[in-house]
C-alpha cells in the first residue's frame, strides 16, 4: 500500500515537472540560443570563457522560458481553441494559471540575476529587454490585433546573439546589430510557412496571421520578399568585413537554397512545400551561425 502511495505521488511529481518545463517551450528555446554561441565566437575572435558561455546560454535559455510560460498564461483562452496547442499545460488543465504566472516571473528575476553576476548588466538587461517585448508587445498587443505580428514581435526572438555579443565585450556593436536582423527577417518566412498549414487553426482562434488576413497567395509572396531581404541582409557581414569566405560561401549556398524553396511556395507547387520550407528554415538558421562561429575561429 505504502510502495503504491510513494509510487502515485512521484509519478505525479515526475507529471507536473514535465508540465512546467512544458510551459518554458524548450524546442523553441534551443532554436533561439543557437544564435548566441556563434555571436560569442565571433565577438571574442576564438572560444570565449566556457564558464562565461554556460552563464549566458543557461541564463537566457531560463528568461525565454519565462516568457514562454507568460506567453502560454496571456494565450490560454486562444490555445485552448486550436488544435495544435490545445494539449498545452493551461488548457489540458495541469497547471494553474496563477502559478505559471509565477514561475514566468521567478524564472526571468532568476535569469536576469544569473547573466547580471556571471556576465555583466548589459547583457543582463537585453535579455530583460526581451522578455518584456515578447510578453507585452508581442503578446498582448501584436498578436490579436495585425498581421504584422509576427514581423515586429519576431525581434524578441532575435535577441540572443545581441545577448552572446554584450556578453563579450560589453558593447552592442555592428557585428551583432547584422546578427538580429538576419533572425528578425528569418522569423516571418519561418512562421508563416507554419501558419499556412494551420490556417483553420488561426481563423477558429481569431488571431490575424498573414494567411488569415491576406490570403495563401499575398502569403506566399511576402514568404519570399522577406526570404530575399533575408539573403541580401546576411552578406553584410562578409561585405563589412566582420566575417570571412567560410561565412560568405555558406550564407550564398545556404540563401540560394533558402530562395528555391520560397520560389517553389511561391509559384504555387503542389504537395507540401510550405512544410518543406518550414523544415529548411530551421535547418538554415542553425547552419548559417556554425558557419558564424567557424568564421570566428577560423580567424582567430
Amino acid at each position: 500500500m505504502l510502495g503504491t502511495i510513494a509510487a502515485q505521488r512521484t509519478r505525479g511529481l515526475r507529471e507536473a515537472a514535465w508540465a512546467y518545463f512544458s510551459l518554458t517551450k524548450p524546442r523553441i528555446i534551443v532554436l533561439l540560443l543557437i544564435t548566441t554561441i556563434p555571436a560569442m565566437v565571433l565577438a571574442e575572435g576564438g572560444w570565449p570563457s566556457p564558464w562565461l558561455m554556460l552563464a549566458t546560454v543557461a541564463g537566457g535559455a531560463i528568461v525565454a522560458g519565462g516568457a514562454n510560460a507568460m506567453n502560454c498564461y496571456f494565450d490560454r483562452d486562444i490555445d485552448s481553441l486550436m488544435l495544435r496547442t490545445r494539449g498545452r499545460p493551461l488548457p489540458a488543465g495541469q497547471i494553474e494559471p496563477e502559478k505559471a504566472v509565477a514561475f514566468g516571473l521567478i524564472l526571468a528575476a532568476g535569469g536576469f540575476l544569473m547573466l547580471d553576476v556571471f556576465a555583466n548588466l548589459l547583457a543582463a538587461c537585453l535579455t530583460l529587454s526581451a522578455f518584456a517585448f515578447y510578453v507585452v508587445v508581442y503578446t498582448l498587443i501584436l498578436k490579436r490585433t495585425t498581421p504584422l505580428n509576427i514581423v515586429i514581435g519576431g525581434a524578441a526572438g532575435a535577441m540572443p546573439p545581441v545577448v552572446g555579443w554584450a556578453a563579450v565585450t560589453g558593447t552592442v556593436e555592428a557585428p551583432a546589430l547584422v546578427l538580429f536582423a538576419i533572425v528578425v527577417l528569418w522569423t516571418p518566412p519561418h512562421f508563416w510557412a507554419l501558419a499556412l498549414n494551420y490556417n483553420s487553426d488561426y481563423q477558429r482562434a481569431g488571431v490575424p496571421m498573414l494567411p488569415v488576413v491576406m490570403g495563401r497567395e499575398e502569403t506566399r509572396r511576402q514568404i519570399l520578399l522577406h526570404a530575399i531581404a533575408l539573403v541580401a541582409v546576411s552578406l553584410i557581414l562578409p561585405a563589412s568585413g566582420a566575417a570571412g569566405m567560410v561565412y560568405l560561401a555558406a550564407a550564398l549556398v545556404l540563401g540560394g537554397l533558402f530562395l528555391a524553396y520560397a520560389l517553389r511556395l511561391w509559384s504555387g507547387a503542389p504537395g507540401k512545400a510550405a512544410s518543406a520550407l518550414f523544415r529548411y528554415s530551421i535547418i538554415y538558421l542553425a547552419l548559417l551561425f556554425v558557419a558564424v562561429a567557424a568564421d570566428g575561429l577560423v580567424g582567430a
